[in-house]
């Protein structure tokens, strides 16, 4: 069940701009349940950083202390590869501040499958916070929507 964004704003391309530390991100099948990602965990840490038309992302399993599993192989379309727990990935993006949309190109990554790829989201800005939105899919293959919600650091 998607959540509904409201009406792109304005100025996005400016609102972007800087540093975003992720403060929460949720999974949510068409059933409204949540499904809970074994890759990053229920609660990951997360920072984006965007400047005129480069960004650099990073995502992390929270707890990262039990045995490392690797590259993640069952990938969900439109999403990025996972390596231990850890997804980083940079390049130059672009935006449609009518579509409210954000097109990223993956110049580098962790996992040397994302490099290359090129997705594109759905995003918000509301006050000081990003919300961005993707269609991907769980593990087992059940579509999902996955909502991130990020603050602005000052």
């Amino acid at each position: 069940m998607k959540v509904p964004l409201p009406a792109p704003g304005s100025n996005l391309a400016s609102g972007i701009l800087g540093m975003w530390k992720l403060r929460s991100r949720v999974d949510v099948d068409d059933a409204g349940e949540i499904r809970l990602d074994p890759f990053l965990g229920r609660d990951p840490l997360g920072i984006l950083c965007f400047a005129p038309t480069y960004f650099a992302a990073q995502f992390m399993k929270r707890d990262r202390s039990g045995p490392e599993d690797g590259l993640q192989t069952n990938l969900g379309k439109n999403n990025s590869n996972a390596v231990n727990g850890y997804d980083a990935y940079f390049g130059d993006y672009s935006l449609d501040e009518i579509a409210g949309t954000l097109t990223v190109h993956l110049e580098g990554s962790i996992s040397p499958a994302n490099v290359g790829n090129t997705y594109i989201r759905d995003v918000r800005i509301i006050e000081k916070e990003l919300i961005i939105q993707l269609t991907t899919a769980a593990v087992d293959g059940t579509a999902i929507t996955r909502t991130l919600t990020f603050s602005h650091i000052d």
